[in-house]
């Protein structure tokens, strides 16, 4: 890598933590040498359990991801938690709140916090959060939990991360409607009513199993509904037990596969397009775009036409 500090890769591989958050912010930030610790890390990968912890506000998602962090820590070698936290509206970065909230948890050597700011790509992920999982998936750490904002619909962008997505709801925030029409009930592999601990619970419950039955699945799987109370760590068990026998149909499936090469075909697809564009900037120019745009805002020329006479250029 040319501009990260000599032995980095092999820092990080061997677990040392400030390697592997240097060696994270370069692959996230693309500074140069990203691609290159890409290419030598890809090989690597495919071998991380990856699971999407998604829902509305509100719903405990960070105590939650606490919880299954410590549980699978304890039968896992190594652990991760990417944590996509919404973007500062100044400066684009992360407010670090699920590292606050898991600080009971930074002295464990075994497992790795990353915060991540959204930066305002739809449901919460940033681009970049699929690179990321791959470093962590090749440096050996055998989970992967990614929490997301929970935004709305455009959530379904988890499902190109995670091998299995679970939708946290809560009783009484009125969102298990507000999932469905959203759109992101049938992104879940797992339906968690968390807090079920709080009157209501049953009905929370009673209403999720219902929009099962009135949705159209995207596959044979039928998610399960789990209830969990993250404060106390019961249900935490069941839980996993879940997420278990999701990953093992979905091994038999073919559904991770198929999952997992629609996640490779946006990657490659986004990359594509960005080269594309740099490859027309550098043969037009910045003040050929320039000239087109302003034609454009001028009315002078569709956006169209602007396109194509660049491409002819």
């Amino acid at each position: 890598m040319t501009t990260a500090a000599p032995g980095l890769l092999e820092r990080a591989r061997a677990g040392e933590k400030r390697a592997v958050a240097r060696l994270l912010s370069v692959v996230e930030n693309d500074e140069p040498g990203a691609a290159e610790a890409v290419s030598a890390l890809y090989p690597l990968t495919g071998h991380a359990q990856i699971v999407g912890v998604t829902g509305p506000p509100g719903g405990g998602k960070s105590t939650l991801v606490n919880r299954l962090a410590g549980a699978y820590r304890e039968h896992t070698g190594r652990v991760a938690v990417v944590a996509v936290d919404p973007s500062s509206p100044f400066t684009g970065g992360a407010l670090l709140g699920d590292r606050i909230r898991m600080r009971d948890r930074f002295l464990d050597e075994g497992l790795f916090i990353r915060s991540m700011a959204s930066r305002g790509h739809s449901g919460g992920l940033a681009r970049a959060t699929s690179r990321i999982v791959n470093v962590l998936d090749a440096l050996g750490y055998g989970v992967v939990l990614v929490e997301t904002v929970g935004v709305g619909q455009e959530e379904v962008a988890l499902v190109r991360v995670a091998d299995t997505v679970c939708l946290v709801t809560v009783p009484g925030l009125g969102d298990d409607i507000q999932a469905i029409k959203a759109g992101v009930l049938e992104i879940a592999d797992v339906l968690v009513v968390n807090k079920a601990d709080r009157p209501g619970a049953d009905e929370t419950a009673r209403d999720l199993s219902q929009m099962l039955k009135l949705g159209k699945s995207r596959t044979e799987w039928v998610p399960p509904i789990v209830r969990t109370s993250a404060s106390t760590g019961e249900g935490v068990d069941l839980l996993i037990g879940a997420i278990e026998k999701h990953r093992a149909w979905s091994a038999t499936s073919g559904e991770r596969e198929r999952r997992r090469r629609e996640a490779a075909r946006a990657e490659v697809e986004q990359l594509l397009r960005e080269a594309l564009v740099r490859r027309l900037r550098d043969r037009v120019g910045s003040d050929g775009v320039e000239r087109a745009v302003a034609r454009v805002a001028d009315r002078s020329i569709d956006p169209y036409a602007a396109v194509e006479e660049l491409l002819r250029e």
